[in-house]
């Protein structure tokens, strides 16, 4: 029996120059917590000071016989989600990810960026989310499919940053997994 071990007691930063990305469905999901992620994949930005939450909530049904006792437990749902706040308002991908992919058009605030909405609906996308633990080990999740399915609203305050927050809801893929997590030792460097 392995004794408790302080170095697994961890906390969850973002990686530096990205935590949250998104991509198409049908984008090559990662399959490890170290190599670079494909092009296709678009950063969210900054993500609020709350970070991120998983909720991982299940029900369940039992089953009892004429004497009122259980004989069967039943999961009858299970449902993954994540939930953030992007505080990059003027990025585009953080804004197709609020809105919808339809609804914004344009490349940058630079050239303009305009939002039709209402009316559009939300499409599933591949997430990806970057984190580094203590010790330096890098934690990749990795979701092959999810919905926005909540928005909070957006506040316009002279005091905090305006965040576009959203619920994901992780759909399960042809396994009947809703997403894996990947960790790893980063490599070190040469002349580290």
């Amino acid at each position: 029996m392995a004794n408790n071990n302080t170095e697994n007691v961890t906390a969850g930063k973002p990686k530096i120059g990205g935590s949250i990305f998104r991509a198409p469905i049908g984008t090559t999901l990662p399959t490890d917590a170290i190599t670079a992620l494909p092009a296709a994949f678009e950063n969210l930005g900054y993500i609020s000071e709350d970070g991120v939450t998983n909720a991982n909530s299940t029900e369940s049904e039992q089953v009892k016989d004429w004497g009122g006792v259980n004989v069967l437990t039943t999961k009858t749902s299970e449902d993954d989600t994540f939930k953030f706040a992007m505080i990059e308002f003027k990025r585009k991908a953080a804004l197709q990810t609020y809105w919808g992919d339809d609804a914004v058009t344009g490349t940058d605030v630079e050239s303009g960026l305009s939002v039709a909405v209402g009316g559009n609906e939300d499409q599933a996308h591949v997430y990806v989310i970057e984190k580094v633990l203590k010790g330096g080990v890098l934690q990749r999740t990795v979701i092959p499919s999810a919905t926005v399915s909540e928005k909070e609203d957006i506040e316009y305050t002279n005091a905090d940053a305006v965040g576009l927050g959203v619920t994901l809801a992780c759909d399960a893929d042809a396994n009947g997994h809703t997403h894996y997590e990947y960790l790893q030792k980063a490599p070190v460097s040469e002349g580290e």
